[in-house]
């Protein structure tokens, strides 16, 4: 076993800001079997699997920058980023592979699933972290609220690599110009997730992402 965190997130942005010395993050771009694929060919070199990035709420009382703790992260793991994140929400976060777009669908997942949270990367570490035996963490940051309803252009906004489909959001935003306001809400809200996610990324990094003796992961992540 190595000394190594792998970090799954969505977006390559996300993915540029999590890459640190002994933390090597990859970007799933909504395609699950690619991320695990990539996933399970560094496992080896891997001490911890790490689920991170931008969410979506599925309750209430969860605004654009505000931080989710997974519950079935590790349990040590877990307190440990408790401690340090003491007004993070520690719940499930739900992940099936598909985009949660829509207001009524995200309540009928919390109401289905109980679920706080839900993401496009999460299962797909859960599963990887199981069979290699691994300690998990999930941590994300909230980037749309429960009542949003993405525009169709933030539907087709992520490449399978995950890039940003520009080319798709304009078209988009050609076919449906009406979408412009509330296109501009969501990447208000997203920044504001984004900003939330590196200040309270660099803290951890700063203090210690991991504790101390858990898997022998290393402590200086700065």
């Amino acid at each position: 076993m190595g000394h190594v965190i792998l970090a799954a997130t969505g977006l390559k942005r996300e993915a540029r800001l999590i890459a640190r010395p002994g933390v090597v993050a990859i970007a799933g771009g909504g395609d699950a079997t690619r991320l695990e694929a990539a996933l399970e060919a560094r496992a080896e070199s891997a001490s911890a699997l790490l689920s991170i990035g931008l969410a979506g709420a599925l309750a209430e009382g969860l605004v654009p920058g505000d931080w989710v703790i997974g519950d079935a992260t590790t349990p040590r793991w877990r307190d440990h980023l408790a401690m340090r994140l003491p007004r993070a929400r520690i719940g499930s976060v739900f992940a099936d592979g598909t985009m949660a777009f829509d207001a009524a669908v995200k309540r009928r997942l919390h109401t289905e699933t109980d679920a706080i949270a839900v993401d496009m990367e999460t299962h797909v570490v859960k599963r990887v972290a199981e069979r290699r035996g691994l300690p998990l963490a999930i941590l994300r940051v909230i980037s749309d609220d429960v009542k949003r309803t993405l525009p169709p252009a933030a539907r087709v906004g992520m490449r399978a690599d995950g890039g940003i489909a520009l080319g798709a959001v304009l078209a988009s935003l050609i076919l449906h110009p009406g979408q412009i306001p509330a296109l501009v809400g969501v990447a208000r809200d997203a920044s504001r997730g984004m900003r939330s996610l590196f200040r309270g990324y660099d803290m951890l990094a700063r203090v210690g992402l991991v504790p101390p003796n858990l898997g022998k992961l290393p402590l200086d992540m700065a």
